[in-house]
């Protein structure tokens, strides 16, 4: 079996005695690549925005422009297996794009790539859980044990890619969500200043970038369809089904039926602005109401045992010896 003493002694079989000051080198700059990208990630600030824009840098619709010609370019090494890579069933393949669209990842080969990252995970774990049951595992392990333990990482990679992306659209679903208030208001400011609403959604869009990127990337998309020539009703449509949200998709029927019956934009972002106002106080009390339920299972799990040791330990102990000498006696 692979235990600690076996890795000791194979990495100084390899290396010689100083194989684990080898290891542990190895191990801290393998941590520092992993960590490279984080560190050197920085998000947009706001200043810099406005420092951009006094300098008279382009304009930030002009920047979405190369960011979505960035998303259309082709990958001709995946293009070679499209065949094994594009899912042959249309309703698998729309479904797929949908939730690729919704994690943020519009580009034309998502599918084909995340196809290839289930392949490779899939196949590159599994030949790992070969090479661990064959060669690893002792003599006496019995043979489903080993077939269990080659299947199952096999498995684990072929499915983390699916799993890693629901993660991705929920957590971009919240950050529109947590946005979307403070858009709305934004757009009514500047809908009541007498800008038109798609001079509007591209103003609240850049406005809005260093905080929420991911809804103002949409607002980015929807109007550069709208300035590609497509019909509003239909591109807010398709922003409510990218989304998946029901105040957006509450906004988009708003904003349509504001525009079929002739009504004023203005009175009704400014109603359905104070609605989403008032709906985001009640989910900020809501997950206060709930805090102290779930703080419950960790004081019930970590705060009690010590607790209990401390109080009930020291009489437990006084007993325990009062009980041997006895007995001796």
């Amino acid at each position: 079996m692979l235990t600690p003493d076996f890795l000791i002694s194979t990495i100084a079989a390899l290396t010689g005695p100083d194989g684990m000051i080898y290891a542990a080198g190895l191990a801290g700059v393998l941590l520092v690549v992993i960590a490279l990208p984080f560190v050197t990630h920085k998000r947009a600030e706001p200043m810099d925005r406005i420092k951009r824009e006094r300098k008279g840098e382009r304009p930030a619709l002009e920047a979405a422009d190369t960011s979505l010609s960035r998303h259309g370019q082709r990958n001709e090494h995946l293009a070679k297996y499209a065949q094994y890579l594009d899912p042959q069933n249309e309703e698998e393949m729309s479904r797929t794009r949908t939730m690729l669209m919704r994690a943020g990842y519009p580009h034309k080969d998502a599918v084909r790539k995340l196809t290839a990252a289930q392949f490779l995970l899939g196949l590159g774990l599994l030949a790992a859980g070969t090479v661990y049951a064959l060669f690893v595992t002792g003599e006496n392990t019995p043979a489903f044990q080993k077939v269990l333990m080659a299947i199952l990482p096999g498995c684990v990679g072929y499915y983390a890619p699916r799993y890693w992306l629901q993660k991705r659209v929920a957590k971009r679903q919240s950050e529109i969500q947590d946005g979307f208030p403070d858009a709305l208001d934004l757009l009514l400011v500047c809908v009541e200043a007498g800008q038109s609403l798609d001079q509007s959604i591209i103003r609240v869009a850049s406005e809005i970038e260093p905080s929420y990127p991911a809804l103002s990337g949409e607002f980015f998309t929807v109007a550069q369809e709208v300035k590609a020539g497509k019909d509003k009703p239909d591109v807010l449509r398709s922003m409510a089904d990218r989304c998946d949200i029901k105040d957006i998709t509450s906004f988009v029927t708003v904003l349509i039926q504001s525009a079929n019956f002739g009504t004023s934009i203005a009175e009704a972002l400014r109603v359905y602005a104070a609605e989403m106002r008032d709906k985001r106080v009640m989910r900020a009390e809501e997950k206060a109401n709930v805090l102290p339920t779930k703080l419950t299972v960790g004081t019930m799990m970590f705060c009690v045992p010590p607790l209990l040791i401390i109080l009930i330990g020291p009489s437990l102990h006084g007993i325990a010896e009062s009980l041997s000498g006895n007995a001796g006696f």
